[in-house]
């Protein structure tokens, strides 16, 4: 047994007597000096009494260390139940985002994301915004730097909405399509207490025969009621998207004040028609909002920019919320 393997006072004990005893093997060495010639004694006799006084030195820290032990554990009532960890939470703008996609599926639609790298043809062209439209100027893109398209390949970008993925699941589904796409977007804009470069957004497209405004009103109404309670008023108004006609956005009614939640409006027939479908049979609407936006009603948080500074006396605010 080593002396590091005496993990108590008995071992140590026995392991001091092993080697440093009145029959100890150390000692037994210092016995034996006096039968070595005479010009051997003085070397090993002092090299002997050196290791006895390093062995001496080491049975003592070793006995300290066992009595430090031994008076910790006795500062430790086993009998109580242990500490819990903190686990931390999820992030409020992560509990929204769950939060909105329950309430979306509960509706009956599927969930599906897209690239946060998108090609220049589906965040734009495709969408009806060629290069030179005024519309583009909407959103302040974020291009990333790729030798295709500086040899005249096609550009790529930081998505700057999660419409894209409008064109991506139409080429690969067929009517009727209801879904949702939960992602984050980039644009390269100042901040402010309701603006950031980065921003979660949910995308909503439903495709089938026979759909009018009607059903786009009424879907995104229950959503409201759903999200904010059965009292909400709610307002539509027009606006303009280049991928929708009509557009509008929703508002609602929150502490005296009307606040945009979303843009929204019918899938424009270009859109309909470029996916290989008939629009004079199929028609459309897509909504699309700003999670943080939904999340600084919801917390009555007044300033967007507090969601992503990673304080953690902000974020500890949320902590067992669902």
């Amino acid at each position: 047994m080593s002396l590091a393997e005496a993990g108590d006072e008995t071992a140590l004990d026995e392991w001091r007597v092993a080697w440093l005893g009145r029959r100890g093997r150390l000692t037994a060495v210092l016995r034996g000096v006096r039968d070595l010639p005479a010009e051997e004694r003085p070397r090993v006799g002092a090299g002997a009494n050196r290791l006895k006084s390093a062995l001496e030195d080491a049975v003592a820290a070793h006995r300290a260390q066992l009595h430090a032990s031994a008076e910790h554990a006795k500062s430790i009532d086993v009998s109580l139940p242990g500490r819990t960890p903190p686990l931390g939470s999820l992030h409020p703008v992560t509990l929204t985002r769950r939060h909105l996609e329950r309430t979306f599926r509960d509706m009956g639609f599927d969930v599906v994301e897209g690239p946060d790298v998108e090609l220049e043809e589906y965040n734009f062209d495709r969408l009806r915004i060629p290069a030179g439209h005024p519309a583009r100027d909407m959103w302040d893109t974020i291009w990333v730097a790729d030798d295709a398209g500086d040899n005249g390949g096609p550009r790529q970008l930081l998505r700057t909405h999660t419409s894209p993925m409008q064109i991506r699941y139409l080429e690969r589904r067929q009517p009727p399509i209801r879904v949702i796409v939960p992602g984050t977007c980039y644009r390269y804009e100042a901040t402010d207490a309701t603006h950031e470069w980065m921003l979660t957004q949910i995308e909503g497209l439903v495709i089938d025969e026979n759909l009018s405004f009607a059903h786009l009103k009424g879907t995104l109404e229950a959503f409201v009621r759903r999200m904010f309670g059965a009292d909400i008023e709610t307002r539509f108004r027009c606006d303009y998207f280049p991928f929708v006609e009509p557009g509008a956005e929703l508002g609602v009614r929150w502490q005296g004040d009307w606040l945009e939640v979303l843009g929204c409006g019918m899938v424009h027939p270009e859109i309909i028609e470029d996916a290989g479908l008939d629009p004079d049979r199929y028609t459309g609407f897509a909504f699309g909002m700003g999670v943080e936006r939904v999340a600084m009603l919801r917390y009555g948080v007044r300033d967007i920019r507090h969601f992503y500074r990673n304080d953690v006396r902000f974020l500890r605010q949320f902590e067992g919320r669902r």
